[in-house]
């Protein structure tokens, strides 16, 4: 028993040092820009492993340089109480949560309704029940209802992986980043590293890439453009003129001057 007891002590003493770490980092982030992030250091990896290459487009842009309609399309596209919240939008999770439901509920009675009519097809010629099973129900989209600062949280510190622990570390850390540094600074360090395209981070790598101009430059709509393929950026790096990407963009581009910046 006094073995157990050591290991949970020193297991407990090992997540009080890291977490100082997590401290010590996020506290030295108010003088010092991170040179990356957890989530660029695995897909340099993972580029490097499929392509034998490094293709990589980053420069850090002071808070100051960025195009406030970037800034505000940004609020507006993936969290429109930026300025105003803790770092965890407790409505936005909420509703999330209820979206999520809802849509698992109609996925079980789809998957339902398609086996009983299998079983139904069987019954009433059973050579058709040695057939090949019919197309799987597509599992529903999970929506996650994420902040900005819990996005910059993950990236910078965690993996990709969905666990409990994690999503437990990712809300500690959303907690340091709001407790440790202004608004400003998380909205500058998340446009300075987020992901826009396949070895594409940062604002200005964005802007150059897809509009031939630095970000201080970009225009509402661009901006908007650019908020847009922030979900899912390489699959509308492949897709730019797609009319989604064309209808969302003009959506954002007319909520632009309702989004509150810090």
């Amino acid at each position: 028993m006094r073995t157990v007891w050591r290991w949970v002590v020193l297991v407990m003493a090992a997540g009080v040092l890291l977490q100082l770490y997590f401290v010590a980092r996020i506290a030295a982030m108010v003088v010092i820009d991170p040179q990356s992030t957890a989530f660029q250091r695995s897909e340099a990896w993972r580029l490097v492993v499929d392509t034998g290459s490094l293709p990589w487009r980053q420069q850090w842009v002071p808070y100051e340089q960025l195009s406030s309609n970037l800034k505000r399309a940004v609020i507006a596209s993936e969290d429109d109480g930026f300025a105003n919240h803790d770092g965890v939008d407790w409505d936005a999770l909420e509703k999330a949560w209820e979206k999520n439901a809802k849509a698992e509920e109609r996925a079980a009675q789809a998957l339902a309704l398609a086996e009983r009519a299998q079983a139904k097809a069987a019954a009433k010629n059973p050579a058709k029940a040695a057939a090949p099973q019919p197309k799987p129900v597509k599992p529903p989209k999970v929506i996650g209802g994420s902040t900005i600062t819990q996005q910059l949280a993950k990236n910078l510190f965690l993996s990709g992986e969905r666990t409990l622990m994690r999503k437990g570390q990712e809300f500690v850390l959303t907690l340091l980043l709001e407790a440790l540094l202004d608004k400003q600074r998380i909205l500058e360090i998340y446009l300075n590293n987020v992901e826009w395209g396949e070895g594409v981070f940062g604002a200005e790598a964005a802007a150059q890439r897809y509009f031939r101009k630095p970000a201080s430059k970009l225009s509402t709509y661009e901006a908007a453009r650019l908020a847009v393929m922030l979900p899912r950026p390489k699959y509308f790096e492949k897709l730019p003129n797609s009319s989604y990407v064309a209808a969302r963009a003009s959506v954002i581009a007319r909520r632009l001057e309702s989004a509150e910046l810090p």
